[in-house]
């Protein structure tokens, strides 16, 4: 080994199967969650490998073991997916690597978690879209995901973060917050504060259309950002959708909508002025193409038709959470400012606004590839 690493990633590295010599170890990527080392290992006349092995957030994801489970029951049934469709399921799922012990993470000493995966060579994941067709190729990856999975018993699946998509009962949490008002900060975000109280509808639209037994459960992935996809560098398509850590059951509008709040806003997401902002139609429109394409048919006519109102919700719902953050001092998401949880929010807000503005667009252009 050429370098010395610390003790507990030592510790970690000396727990999985890996073979060969390792010759570095790097801190890689970009995630906020869970911390992700690159680790590069000789194998005498067969040249380096390549291997992720992360330490998972035990604050955030507080039943590793449950997490593990979802993940291991998804890969299974992903790879079985691919090898049927003749694809390659060394590059188009995670496959992981087994601890010493057979299982597929290693508790160490100091009571973390950790999780190793082979590295998926030759593909680049992106935080921005720079190119239009790397968020269409995303569109088409979640929705191939959506269909892979569509036989795959989704209230098998454990909960990662209770209620994480629960956008009623973070209603009631946002008016608690209002209520309770701790940090003495409601009289100053009136105007915001309406906003959300004159949005309830949309807070209650999809549990009320579960309750009727109107919405079929899915495996949904919860964090459908560009950067959670692969793409391969020499045909620009997408292999392999990444970052399982919030796989749990959910609704597929949900994972729709995520993407949409995010790569389709043409400003950032705490932009203070908010005449940049608004929701691209031109990129709605590749990324329901898209996503719709990549389903394949798996949706129901009822789901596809509520894609727009998935948008809308998820901004809807981000946004009040972080008004919530704000009122209780900022206590979940990370600021690198003050008022930086409101500025987040008002673009949110303007977000929903823009989208309401351009409601009959949105559902045109989702009629327009339903039929696809």
């Amino acid at each position: 080994m050429t370098q010395t690493l610390p003790i507990q990633i030592a510790e970690a590295i000396a727990n999985f199967r890996y073979e060969g010599r390792l010759v570095r170890g790097n801190a890689y990527g970009s995630g906020h969650i869970n911390d992700t080392y690159l680790l590069i290992f000789e194998i005498a006349g067969m040249g380096n490998i390549k291997i992720i092995l992360q330490r998972m957030n035990k604050d955030i994801f507080n039943q590793p073991v449950e997490l593990m489970e979802n993940i291991m029951g998804v890969t299974a049934h992903l790879r079985n997916k691919i090898i049927e469709n003749h694809g390659d399921p060394e590059r188009e799922t995670l496959n992981v690597i087994s601890a010493l012990d057979g299982k597929p993470y290693y508790r160490d000493s100091r009571g973390d978690y950790w999780r190793s995966y082979r590295f998926i060579t030759d593909a680049t994941s992106y935080d921005q879209v720079e190119k239009p067709e790397h968020f269409y190729q995303s569109a088409v990856a979640f929705g191939n995901f959506q269909c892979l999975l569509a036989d795959y018993p989704a209230e098998t699946l454990h909960e990662t973060i209770k209620g994480f998509h629960d956008t009623r009962a973070r209603f009631a949490v946002f008016k608690k917050a209002v209520e309770e008002d701790v940090m003495g900060r409601a009289a100053s975000v009136q105007k915001e504060i309406q906003f959300v109280l004159d949005h309830e509808d949309v807070a209650n639209c999809f549990a009320e259309l579960q309750d009727k037994g109107e919405l079929p459960l899915r495996v949904t992935h919860n964090d459908t950002k560009l950067n959670n996809i692969m793409i391969d560098n020499e045909t620009g398509k997408a292999i392999c959708v990444i970052d399982l850590d919030t796989v749990m059951p959910g609704l597929a509008m949900n994972d729709f909508g995520d993407s949409i709040r995010f790569g389709a806003s043409t400003a950032a997401e705490d932009e203070q002025d908010l005449d940049k902002v608004s929701c691209s139609m031109e990129l709605f429109d590749l990324y329901a193409k898209g996503f719709i394409e990549g389903c394949a048919g798996r949706l129901t006519q009822k789901e596809i038709e509520l894609m727009p109102m998935g948008a809308k919700v998820m901004t809807f719902e981000c946004g009040m959470r972080f008004l919530t953050d704000y009122l209780q001092g900022d206590t979940y998401f990370k600021i690198h400012r003050e008022g930086h949880n409101l500025d987040r929010c008002r673009t949110q807000f303007k977000l929903v606004e823009d989208m309401e503005q351009k409601w009959d667009t949105m559902q045109e252009i989702v009629k327009k590839y339903s039929n696809c």
